[in-house]
Parts: structure tokens; C-alpha cells; sequence
């Protein structure tokens, strides 16, 4: 983008964009309380006024205070509690005992973002180098990713309230038969996998690299509700022959019986929304179920998870620019049912059987901002797609997202593949 613009057009379009990012994560926490923006109900959760905090804290540190002249920082103690996990710029405040800092509060974060906002419009207007603009643009998909975050967190949040509370009124699908199953089928061979360079990428989609794929046939849709039904149904949960090791061990420990968020009332399979509780429609995707659950029910299928190759190989040329599907739109916040547009893109992150691991010739960023991605790259595996959460304009088929196998508050499903 730098090479086919002036620095004052990208300057402007930044700014724009900037604008656009920053008031998005705004409209995301209107519906919440105070009290709502302070809760950690787990320690992999973060409080909303965290997110909000957290992503100002990385425009100030990473471009204002190197980049704009006479910056004074909002507050000195703001540093340490607001970096996540950037050890090269500093201590940092334990992020399980997030939820127990009752101050700042929320007041005092929004004119954290206002302080920082400003800021930003000096910088910006002052016209920028292109690596700094290159930050900028990091910042605006970082900021992107903790709005997904943000939502994912407090649908925990709040399902931990006896309650049941919801996060807004979205608009609840008509429930649906889902189309009958079809595959795509791929001849494999070698292939190129990884971003090109055009336009931004995060560090871990490059280098582009070449990869052989046997032929295979990947799901032309994710797998349902009504198909979870029946694994817990034939006893999916129970069976320790379709789980990994410590899979099953996790599950026991966990009292797995069904995805996150389900629950029974009588016969009928209900489920905590953002919208509050629903009853489970079984032609919508499955969704909120780890990498083990997903292993297991994949092997009950007889099918396997894809690799996130073949996955990629498939996405990439159904994507072209745009990759289309259900994502983050405030009055939705949840997988859709089942339909037959063949995007492999929206609803639900899908699990792929590919560990986390850098490509070949990977190479982390420059400075503190190397540590965004590199270091994560052990005991994760990788998920595609985007969700029903995930900002439109930041997916793309080459996005590697990650989590640990045993996670489940992600807004995470999966689709099956098979050898041809």
C-alpha cells in the first residue's frame, strides 16, 4: 500500500482508518456497566476496560512515545499495568489478577483513549516514515483483534452470572435444515501457501512457501449443531478410544458432556448467546469447542481434521480480495445457520490438525514488537476462517489464528477433510 500512495494520502487514509478502529472498540463496550467492564471470570479472560486500556497502551508506547515529540504519557503507572506481554519494554502486571484492579475505572480509561486519540491525530497529521506507518497499521489490527477479544471475554462474563444477562438484543436466525453434506474435492500436488507481501500481513503468515498436498477433499460446510447432537448422542463424550491422551484426560478433569456454553433444560439442548440464553438450532455451526472435542468428533466421523494447507489451498482462490461470510455485526454476534454460498470464511474459527510453528525462512519483526507472534509458536494449533466476531476488513485467507488445544471460550468450531 506505502508504494502506490503519497506519504500525505497514507497519512490521511491511516487517520481514517484510525478514526473508523478506534470508535468501533467504543460502540463494543457502550452496552456494558461499569461494573460489567471489570470482571475477569477466568484467567484467560481480560476485563473490558483492560482491552480498551491495553489497546491505547501500545499506540502510546510503540509510536508515541518514540515518534512524537514533547508526548508526556497519560499516567506512569499505566505502563506496567496495560502491556500484555511485551517483556521487552517493561515489567507487567500479572494478567490473572487483572479483574481485582478496580481503578483506573472506566472514566479514567476513556480519557486514557481520548488522551492517546489526540495524540495520534498529531502524529498523523505530521506526516509519518513508512515503517512508522507500517506500526500504525499494526496497531489498527491489533486493536481489531481485541475487539474480537472483547466480545469473547465478556460472553464469559456474563455466562457466569446466574442471571444469564444478555450483551445486546441481536437477531435470532429462523431455525433451518441444513443443506445435505458436499466436498470439495482437490487433486493436491505442490502448492504455495502464505502471504504474498500485497497489502498487510502479521509476521507469522510469511514467508510464502511451497507445500505437497495428496489429493484430499475438504467439507463444503462446518460442522452443525445437529451433528454435535448426534456425537453426544452415539456417547462422543464418553468414549476414550475417539480422544487423544490428554484430550480425554482434559475432558474428565473438565466434565466435558457438551460444547461450552450448552446446557439441558429437560430434553431440549439450550446455549448461552450474547443475546442471552436460546434454544440450540442444529443447522447452525457448532461453536465454543476445544481442539481435542474437535479431534474426537472428527475420528467418530470417520473424516480428520484439514491441515491449515489444505485448508488455505481451498479458501484462498473462493476468497479472491474479499473473503465473504458471517462476520462481527453488532446486531447478529453468532453463527449463522448453514448455507450453501460455499465461503469457507465466517461463523466460526475452524480447528486445523497443524501445530503452530513458524514457515520456513520465518523471521519476527525488529524490537519489542517481534514478541506479537514468534513467541507463541509451541503447544497451539492453528485455526482459519474468522467467526461471527471477527472485524470484516481483518481476515484474509492467510490469517493463522491460535490457541491452545484445550481452549473453548474462542468462538471456534470446525470442518472436516478426507483423504481422497
Amino acid at each position: 500500500m506505502a508504494d502506490l500512495m503519497t506519504t500525505a494520502q497514507r497519512c490521511d487514509l491511516l487517520g481514517w482508518r484510525y478514526g473508523e478502529v478506534r470508535a468501533t472498540t467504543e460502540i463494543l463496550s457502550a452496552p456494558l456497566t461499569p461494573e460489567d467492564q471489570t470482571v475477569q471470570s477466568m484467567p484467560d479472560v481480560s476485563p473490558t476496560k483492560w482491552h480498551r486500556a491495553h489497546t491505547s497502551w501500545f499506540f502510546e508506547t510503540f509510536l508515541l512515545e518514540p515518534s512524537l515529540t514533547g508526548y508526556r504519557s497519560f499516567h506512569p503507572a499505566f505502563a506496567y499495568l496495560f502491556n500484555s506481554y511485551y517483556e521487552g519494554v517493561g515489567a507487567r502486571y500479572p494478567r490473572p489478577r487483572r479483574g481485582v484492579v478496580s481503578r483506573p475505572g472506566v472514566a479514567e480509561v476513556a480519557e486514557y483513549r481520548a488522551h492517546v486519540d489526540e495524540a495520534m491525530t498529531r502524529l498523523l497529521a505530521g506526516g509519518l516514515a513508512s515503517d512508522t506507518g507500517d506500526l500504525v497499521e499494526l496497531g489498527l489490527h491489533h486493536e481489531q483483534q481485541h475487539q474480537e477479544l472483547l466480545l469473547m471475554d465478556i460472553k464469559h462474563v456474563l455466562s457466569c452470572n446466574p442471571l444469564q444477562p444478555a450483551y445486546a438484543t441481536v437477531t435470532v436466525a429462523e431455525p433451518s435444515t441444513a443443506p445435505a453434506p458436499r466436498w470439495i474435492e482437490h487433486p493436491g500436488g505442490l502448492v504455495e501457501v502464505g502471504h504474498d507481501g500485497a497489502g498487510f500481513a502479521f509476521d507469522n503468515e510469511s514467508p510464502r512457501h511451497r507445500v505437497h498436498l495428496e489429493p484430499f477433499s475438504l467439507a463444503g460446510q462446518a460442522v452443525t449443531c445437529g451433528e454435535w447432537m448426534a456425537f453426544i448422542d452415539d456417547g462422543g463424550y464418553e468414549r476414550p478410544d475417539l480422544w487423544l491422551s490428554d484430550g480425554w484426560a482434559t475432558s474428565q478433569a473438565e466434565r466435558w458432556e457438551a460444547p461450552l456454553y450448552w446446557f439441558r433444560v429437560v430434553d431440549d439442548w439450550w446455549l448461552f448467546t450474547l443475546g442471552g440464553p436460546q434454544l440450540v438450532d442444529p443447522s447452525e455451526p457448532v461453536c465454543h469447542v476445544s481442539y481435542y472435542e474437535a479431534d474426537a468428533f472428527a475420528r467418530w466421523s470417520g473424516a480428520r481434521l484439514p491441515t491449515e494447507a489444505e485448508w488455505e489451498t481451498v479458501a484462498a482462490p473462493r476468497a479472491g480480495g474479499t473473503p465473504r461470510g458471517n462476520f462481527l455485526d453488532v446486531t447478529v454476534l453468532h453463527p449463522r445457520p448453514a448455507g450453501g454460498d460455499g465461503s469457507l470464511f465466517g461463523d466460526v474459527w475452524q480447528w486445523t490438525s497443524s501445530a503452530y510453528s513458524p514457515y520456513p525462512g520465518f523471521q519476527p519483526a525488529a524490537g519489542a514488537v517481534g514478541e506479537y507472534n514468534g513467541k507463541f509458536m509451541v503447544n497451539q494449533y492453528v485455526l482459519r476462517g474468522g467467526c461471527c466476531v471477527t472485524p470484516p476488513e481483518h481476515i484474509r485467507a492467510t490469517y493463522r489464528n491460535f490457541f491452545p488445544p484445550a481452549a473453548r471460550w474462542a468462538f471456534s468450531g470446525l470442518r472436516l477433510a478426507r483423504d481422497r
